[in-house]
């Protein structure tokens, strides 16, 4: 029997009143269990936290000794329980270590996704499908006019210029995916990575997950009247007022309002798309799902005559 209250949305994040823990919560909390290690799930303060070992990794890189009073660290597929919740971590494609939280009470197994893609990607694990009665999923693109392009496709749109790339990205997940999409398409191009990138990438690399060729920026290079250079660098240095002769500047995102002051469009997005969230669907065959991460109301549309869709933000 499915729990209605199981998962309470509320202004920390979302709740699980059985548990008494909160999933990816937005403030510290006593008891948190987190799906990755970006800043909109992983917030530094929380008194314990479950997660897997590259987030906890990740975190501690970004919030040393504030990261958390203390992790436990669980790996894919281990079970564990909390006040009579069973939990598993299962893989979710998003970045490396980011997990699906399957959760098991009473009989009722209830899916949450965390952020999650379906895209093939060599740095991180691939998602896997498992079958739950409620399925909790992110819907950041849920909209049936959003279809992200090929990723490797995408990438070779660099190699159309010998003048030298601005690539902005996120630090973690994104820049790692970049650089090893670059490394196996634009094999022209020499990759110069910012400074605040580089720890994020060492972790991956120490976690087994081979990046490709790069260097630490230095910008007497981008002054010496070289072409065919990528500069990988984070939002902020992308944003600012620095200005470069003879550069492109590129930002990479599925995100099109973001792309529309940009010289060259790069649509890569680490989110699945309408389709790949439908397939999902179709393969977690849910008796319920509930949507959060984004509005869900195209989702409920599209599945009110076949399918209980509940809007828990």
């Amino acid at each position: 029997m499915i729990a209605e209250d199981f998962l309470v949305q509320t202004k920390i994040g979302l709740y699980c009143v059985y548990g008494d823990f909160y999933l990816d919560p937005k403030e510290p909390v006593r008891l948190a269990v987190i799906s990755h290690a970006h800043g909109d799930h992983a917030v530094p303060g929380n008194a314990k936290v479950y997660c897997g070992r590259a987030t906890s990794l990740f975190m501690r890189h970004r919030y040393r000794e504030a990261a958390a009073g203390e992790f436990y660290i669980k790996a894919y597929h281990e079970a564990f329980e909390i006040n009579g919740v069973t939990l598993h971590f299962i893989p979710a494609g998003h970045i490396l270590g980011s997990a699906q939280i399957l959760m098991a009470y009473q009989g009722t197994r209830y899916l949450y996704t965390g952020d999650f893609k379906l895209q093939n990607d060599p740095t991180c694990e691939p998602f896997e499908f498992v079958e739950a009665d409620v399925l909790i999923t992110e819907t950041t693109f849920a909209n049936p006019e959003t279809q992200h392009p090929d990723p490797e496709e995408e990438i070779k749109k660099l190699n159309s210029t010998d003048l030298n790339i601005m690539l902005g990205a996120y630090v973690l997940g994104k820049s790692q995916r970049l650089l090893e999409l670059m490394n196996q398409h634009c094999k022209e191009k020499k990759i110069l990575v910012h400074h605040s990138i580089l720890p994020f990438i060492k972790i991956y690399e120490q976690e087994g997950r081979p990046l490709g060729a790069y260097e630490i920026f230095d910008k007497r290079i981008l002054k010496a009247n070289v072409n065919n250079l990528v500069y990988l660098v984070p939002p902020m240095v992308f944003n600012s007022n620095v200005k470069t002769l003879n550069v492109i500047k590129v930002f990479a995102t599925g995100w099109k309002d973001l792309q529309k002051m940009n010289q060259m469009q790069l649509y890569l997005s680490d989110h699945a798309d309408w389709k790949d969230i439908l397939y999902t669907i179709s393969q977690v065959k849910p008796r319920e799902v509930w949507t959060t991460h984004g509005s869900g109301h195209q989702l409920k549309f599209h599945y009110q005559e076949s399918l209980v869709v509940k809007l828990l933000n």
